[in-house]
């Protein structure tokens, strides 16, 4: 097994590359030999700078239209397994990922994690608009605890609809794994002036569904989900990291990134180490 002292920067790029495409973290050690503490500790090491530096760059963002969304996971146990589980800690159940995404360039302006409550929704969408240049047309689901987050947090200073989605009752959505069928949407426009033609969660949930399969621990029916919120966090903020500067986007043809003009360059995962390694430096 590799200690971490002993990781070069090729080796932490492997690694990291792994992640960030959808491996396990035992996948991660039988692929490249490094142990589980290490794989973690870099994962966690590598997420924290990925957050501290997006923090910073994702600024003063051109953005005009806005999709935000949850997407659910747990830690360490299902809320409803919580009571009985041996070592359930504080922050074992479930937990939500806000995400907020630029509709235009694709870009992952902010995320958050924590859980479902109006408390949440206003963190996240304080957060959200500490990080635009101007006024923002947003839309969410019928999700309530948007609508007073939303008046608090950005006044009349935003257009804002909502996106309620119908689901029927059918034989197939009654069996456990699978869900209701979409039958209908209502459009409702809440303040200022949205666009009825942009008032649509498609990205952001074509987003949600890029984090599930890239970011192993919120592959459904594994053992792969997190143990400790921390690293669950650390997990988003580099795929983040991932998703915004590496990932060329098939539409777009560049990074979200770069259509955000963030950054003026195509990124490789040798940059992210950069990243960590410039973080390791300051702390």
């Amino acid at each position: 097994m590799t200690p971490m002292n002993k990781l070069d920067r090729e080796q932490r790029a492997r690694i990291l590359h792994l992640l960030c495409e959808g491996s396990s973290i035992r996948a991660v050690t039988r692929l490249t030999g490094a142990s589980k503490n290490t794989v973690t500790k870099l994962l966690v090491d590598a997420g924290t700078a990925c957050a501290a530096y997006q923090d910073r760059v994702l600024r003063n963002l051109p953005c005009k239209r806005v999709q935000v969304d949850e997407i659910w996971s747990f830690i360490y146990a299902k809320q409803a397994n919580v009571a009985t589980a041996k070592a359930a800690g504080p922050d074992s159940g479930d937990v939500w990922t806000w995400t907020a995404l630029c509709a235009d360039t694709k870009l992952m302006v902010s995320f958050f994690i924590g859980d479902r409550t109006g408390t949440s929704a206003r963190i996240f969408l304080d957060d959200l608009k500490e990080r635009l240049a101007g006024r923002i047309q947003l839309t969410s689901d019928g999700h309530r605890a948007y609508v007073e987050a939303v008046d608090e947090v950005f006044g009349r200073d935003v257009d804002y609809g909502i996106l309620q989605k119908i689901y029927g009752t059918t034989i197939e959505s009654e069996r456990r794994y699978s869900p209701a069928k979409c039958i209908g949407a209502e459009k409702e426009l809440v303040k200022g002036c949205p666009d009825p033609a942009h008032v649509s969660t498609s990205y952001v949930e074509r987003s949600n569904l890029t984090i599930r399969m890239h970011t192993r621990r919120f592959t459904r029916l594994t053992n792969a989900f997190s143990k400790k919120i921390e690293n669950h966090a650390c997990a988003v903020a580099l795929h983040c990291m991932y998703y915004n500067f590496v990932r060329i986007h098939k539409t777009l043809k560049v990074t979200p990134a770069m259509a955000a003009n963030v950054t003026n360059r195509l990124w490789e995962i040798g940059d992210v180490v950069d990243v960590l390694e410039a973080w390791e430096a300051k702390k």
